[in-house]
């Protein structure tokens, strides 16, 4: 463990360091040098990627720096093509000739490769043209002394919450995010994303009584995060509610889904939809495009170009322009994600949602998702609800992709006649996707915090396992 310096500037807090990191000419020149060398070693068309990671974190507890630390690392990646066989290499040594015995590798390795008909790069017709400005960085970058002085407060804020008997730690966080995209067909892109973020955890109770919970924000920009107390005061809130839970009968009940845990609904969605696991055939909802899935209100959303989004970008790991796409509109689901090779596959064209690391070939993927609100208020959603169950933490990945069924791990609190009452814990909430699907109701209370955001949501139903 390092304990990170009092309130002076470390060399990586100055601002000359900081202008160094927004710099991305030396990750081009190098991209565009990976690309030339491929195509001089015999590659038919090559692309590559240059990414950018820097990140610093302190982690406090009980009003002490536990650990301090800061990673900075640029990575390349270079993917080849000769013929219908691809290789993808990557590197963080790039002095001397090694671009060139990498590229050379690069292209040695595709030669044997097998055969694959759906590999290539995007049709250039399809390339970004347009870079509009998503402020995705913030030029203030905290340093070090800053990062504490959040921490601190935010586990302090924790600690005053009446009924929170210790701290389980709190941490502050900043970092920069980019990529640089280079391929043989004249793409040439580049971006650069901050990201700062507070958490905390609480615990209440002594021995084998103590529940713990916690919060946490994050954001690019510094100004756009909740105030370290704010996150403090809301996980102590959170762990005190929690104490001394009770176990409830097994029951079919109505399901009620606290915004910080109703976006997974959204993921296990989109992750039916991924147009790999359509390819394979691997996904409940192969058969299911342009069928009404979901009420006449349910709009779900992925929006790449959200200004100051968490997972904004102007284009795709191919160069491929991206837009702001309803997945689902008035109900009926409308497409799959899809890059170029699971397009090419499925005999469509590709959406633009390819990701890709530098190690790694292109993937589908969702970027800033949101369930569309609802016109009832979270109150109004559940006052009809004698006897319900709302959850506010889930545990484990009990849903199957493949058939839809749906079991995980819950805690949260009854509802009885439209209220709150007492805590619940060690419960199994489970149904078929498809139903759960077919009833949701949100709420007017959406709040973009997260990558996949959502309302409250109500489902109707659900079979709570209890005692």
């Amino acid at each position: 463990m390092n304990p990170s310096p009092s309130s002076t500037l470390s060399p990586q807090d100055s601002p000359k360091a900081n202008r160094d990191l927004f710099d991305q000419s030396a990750l081009s020149d190098l991209a565009q040098r990976l690309v030339e060398a491929a195509k001089r070693a015999g590659a038919d068309a090559a692309d590559a990627v240059a990414v950018r990671g820097i990140s610093q974190g302190v982690e406090v507890r009980d009003g002490r720096v536990e650990e301090s630390e800061r990673s900075e690392g640029d990575d390349v990646g270079l993917r080849v093509l000769v013929g219908q066989r691809q290789a993808v290499v990557s590197t963080n040594d790039t002095s001397g000739d090694a671009v060139t015995k990498l590229a050379e590798r690069a292209v040695a390795m595709a030669r044997v490769a097998p055969s694959d008909k759906y590999v290539g790069l995007a049709d250039p017709a399809l390339l970004a043209r347009d870079f509009p400005d998503l402020d995705l960085l913030d030029p203030d970058v905290p340093t070090t002394a800053e990062l504490e002085r959040r921490a601190l407060a935010a586990e302090a804020a924790a600690l005053a919450v009446k009924g929170v008997s210790k701290s389980g730690g709190a941490s502050a966080s900043a970092g920069i995010g980019g990529m640089v995209l280079v391929t043989s067909t004249g793409f040439h892109g580049s971006y650069l994303r901050s990201s700062q973020g507070i958490s905390a955890t609480a615990i209440a109770g002594e021995g084998t009584s103590m529940e713990r919970d916690y919060d946490f924000t994050s954001a690019p920009h510094g100004e756009d995060l909740l105030s370290p107390d704010a996150v403090g005061r809301s996980a102590g809130e959170r762990t005190v509610a929690r104490y001394n839970p009770r176990k409830v009968e097994t029951c079919k009940v109505p399901v009620v889904f606290d915004p910080r845990v109703a976006g997974s609904l959204v993921g296990h969605l989109v992750g039916a939809i991924n147009g790999a696991s359509i390819a394979r055939k691997t996904s409940f909802l192969k058969d299911k495009l342009g069928q009404r899935l979901f009420a006449n209100n349910i709009r779900i959303i992925d929006d790449p170009l959200r200004k100051r989004g968490l997972r904004s970008q102007t284009f795709d790991a191919e160069g491929v322009a991206v837009k702001r796409t309803a997945l689902v509109d008035e109900g009926v689901l409308t497409t799959w994600l899809l890059d170029c090779a699971t397009a090419r596959e499925l005999g469509l064209a590709t959406t633009g949602h390819a990701h890709r690391g530098v190690s790694s070939s292109p993937s589908p993927g969702p970027y800033n998702l949101h369930l569309e609100p609802g016109t009832p208020t979270p109150a109004e959603l559940i006052a009809d609800i004698k006897q319900g169950f709302y959850v506010t933490d889930l545990i484990g990945s009990g849903v199957n992709g493949v058939t839809g069924d749906y079991s995980r791990g819950a805690s949260g609190f009854w509802i009885e006649s439209g209220q709150l009452t007492y805590p619940v814990s060690e419960v199994t909430i489970a149904g078929h996707l498809f139903e759960i699907f077919k009833s949701m109701q949100p709420a007017n209370n959406l709040e973009f915090r997260y990558g996949i955001n959502a309302p409250t949501v109500r489902i109707e139903g659900l079979t709570l396992g209890g005692r």
